[in-house]
């Protein structure tokens, strides 16, 4: 039978395991930005590996950060990621989650609520770029519910643990493919979350991909460039982009 000090041993090294947990969660954006600053570049993990997800992981590993890809099928990926070269590897959702220090999530609207159900944990302190737009003919009911509420608090709802960061929403993937690393004036990505450590690491994430962010403001701000707002669909400078929008130049 365990004796009271036996007792008392296993329950402060459970404390002890405990608060090293709690740590580690804290300080996991810190160290993001961190990397971010200082120009190290950082693990990506993409969910939705489509048309969006690919081209803008394609973007990260040309400039040297590690991406994992992932989808419900990941070993469709196999043949596109060996033609991006070793930093690019596939595979599951849960995977990417835990490989990367920030994440890039491009799936169909619809399906954000059912991967902050499943995921939601896992998801919970990191960095992550939401890339969805709410389409009425394809994502139904919660289409409606963005347009009522904004698309950034609407997503925060669903992925509440997260340090969220609208950002690659604005236009299609050829625009992104051809207009990245253009000289300059670079291409305007608007962005914008609640969290300024976060904003700031995405911030480094597209200028990364070849592009000039734009801070737009906070999740509820994420309205003025989500579809049918006056961000959206502008294939323009920063300059231009913050004119469009009123913002200080």
């Amino acid at each position: 039978m365990s004796n009271p000090e036996s007792l008392e041993r296993c329950r402060r090294d459970l404390l002890i395991a405990g608060g090293a947990l709690v740590l580690a969660a804290a300080l996991r954006p810190r160290r993001a930005l961190a990397q971010a600053v200082g120009g190290a570049k950082l693990r990506v993990g993409v969910i939705g590996s489509g048309h969006i997800g690919g081209t803008i992981g394609g973007l990260w590993v040309k400039a040297g950060h590690p991406v994992l890809f992932s989808s419900r099928h990941p070993d469709e990926l196999k043949d596109f990621v060996a033609g991006l070269g070793p930093l690019a590897r596939s595979g599951t959702v849960a995977q990417a989650i835990d490989f990367g220090e920030a994440i890039l999530i491009a799936v169909p609207y619809a399906a954000l609520p059912q991967l902050g159900q499943d995921d939601g944990a896992a998801l919970n302190g990191k960095v992550v770029l939401d890339a969805c737009n709410a389409v009425n003919g394809r994502d139904g009911a919660i289409a409606d519910e963005v347009e009522h509420n904004g698309i950034g608090v609407t997503s925060r709802k669903y992925l509440p643990g997260t340090r969220l960061v609208r950002a690659f929403n604005t236009m299609s993937y050829m625009i992104l493919a051809r207009e990245a690393n253009r000289p300059a004036p670079k291409l305007a990505i608007p962005i914008a979350g609640d969290d300024d450590a976060a904003v700031q690491v995405a911030a480094g994430l597209v200028r990364d991909a070849g592009f000039e962010p734009v801070i737009v403001g906070t999740l509820a701000d994420a309205r003025r460039f989500q579809r049918g707002g006056p961000g959206y669909g502008q294939a323009v400078s920063a300059v231009e982009l913050k004119q469009k929008l009123s913002l200080p130049p």
